[in-house]
C-alpha cells in the first residue's frame, strides 16, 4: 500500500550534542523517573512491547516501546494519530549525540483529533516545544 507522502507533514528531527556519557543520558531518556525529569509523568519500563501513558496536557497518551538498542536507540508509539517518538544516542567519547526523531505525520491539512487543529499547526508548535524539552533533558544530563 503507496502512501500519498506529498501533503504528508515532516519529520521532526533535532540533534544536540551533550557533555555528558551516553550511559547517563541513556538513563535519563529510558527509565520512568528519567523521562519525568524531563518530559512527562508516565508509566514506561524498558520492555518491549511495554504498553505505557505519558501524561499529556491533554490527558494520558497510549503508548507502547517498539524498538530498543541499549544503550543508542530507544523508539515508541506516542497517543492514537500514529506517531512514533525515537531517542536515537551516539557515544562520543565522554560526549553523546543525542537525535530526537518525530515521525509518523499525517497530512498536514489533517486535523489532529485531541488538539482539535490541522496536523501542520500541531507539528510545528511541538518542533518548537521539542527545542524546549531537549534543553531540560541538557540541563540534567550536563547538571
Amino acid at each position: 500500500m503507496e502512501k500519498d507522502k506529498q501533503n504528508t507533514a515532516q519529520d521532526v528531527i533535532q540533534m544536540v550534542i551533550f557533555d555528558a556519557p551516553i550511559e547517563k543520558v541513556w538513563e535519563k531518556v529510558s527509565t520512568s523517573e528519567g523521562i519525568e525529569s524531563w518530559f512527562m509523568p508516565n508509566d514506561f519500563q524498558l520492555k518491549q512491547g511495554h504498553e505505557f501513558h505519558l501524561q499529556s496536557p491533554f490527558g494520558p497518551s497510549p503508548c507502547k516501546v517498539i524498538e530498543i538498542e541499549v544503550p543508542n536507540r530507544l523508539s515508541f508509539t506516542w497517543d492514537t494519530d500514529g506517531w512514533i517518538v525515537s531517542f536515537i544516542l551516539k557515544d562520543l567519547g565522554g560526549k553523546t549525540e543525542f537525535t530526537l526523531i518525530h515521525s509518523g505525520w499525517k497530512d498536514g491539512e489533517a486535523i489532529v483529533p485531541k488538539a482539535g487543529e490541522k496536523v501542520s499547526i500541531i507539528r510545528e508548535r511541538m518542533n518548537k516545544g521539542w527545542t524546549g524539552i531537549i534543553e531540560k533533558l541538557r540541563k540534567i544530563v550536563e547538571g
